[in-house]
């Protein structure tokens, strides 16, 4: 592909982003925190306890994750781990699983969110230039199309302008019941 060709494919996400940030914006559709898994050192032999750091808030479109605060705002990231910020409980060594994401609950009420608080972690950020053509994260360019996969391993995948008109489509206006 010619750099005018990358170069427009590249626009066109941004614009395409810049778009459903703006309709998701409008319409009012509520955010979720973007945080940062952070295991401190021990400080003189004594061990403190992971927390999750703030980064800022975004929506979560699908796979995607869209700045929505000043922090982040024009920025994406493919999604990774969500963690609601509740009480963690105690450990009762149910399943190893279940005790991480004990420990997830834990790191992020550590982190000063709010009660509630639906917290993205362990995303990948996704940088808006050439190295999008053919790139094999969510979101590529493809043959001079901007697309979108559900995940780096899945082999479909999507128009972007497409996808982010439906997954932005049901955060504006979700199908009756749905937020009950």
């Amino acid at each position: 592909m010619t750099d005018g060709v990358v170069q427009d494919a590249v626009q066109r996400t941004r614009a395409a982003l810049d778009e459903a940030s703006a309709r998701l914006r409008g319409a009012g559709v509520r955010d979720e925190a973007l945080g940062e898994y952070v295991e401190p050192r021990a400080v003189l032999g004594i061990r403190r306890e992971p927390t999750i750091r703030s980064l800022g808030r975004v929506w979560r479109v699908g796979a995607l994750l869209l700045g929505s605060s000043p922090e982040t705002a024009g920025r994406v990231w493919a999604t990774g781990r969500i963690t609601r910020v509740t009480d963690p409980g105690r450990q009762q060594f149910v399943s190893v699983s279940a005790e991480v994401r004990r420990a997830y609950r834990a790191a992020a009420a550590k982190g000063h969110f709010a009660a509630g608080d639906t917290v993205n972690h362990g995303a990948v950020p996704v940088p808006l230039d050439d190295s999008l053509v053919g790139a094999d994260g969510v979101l590529a360019v493809v043959d001079g199309e901007p697309v979108v996969r559900w995940s780096p391993t899945a082999g479909t995948a999507v128009p972007l302008e497409d996808y982010l008109r439906d997954r932005v489509a049901l955060l504006v206006d979700p199908p009756r019941g749905a937020t009950d």
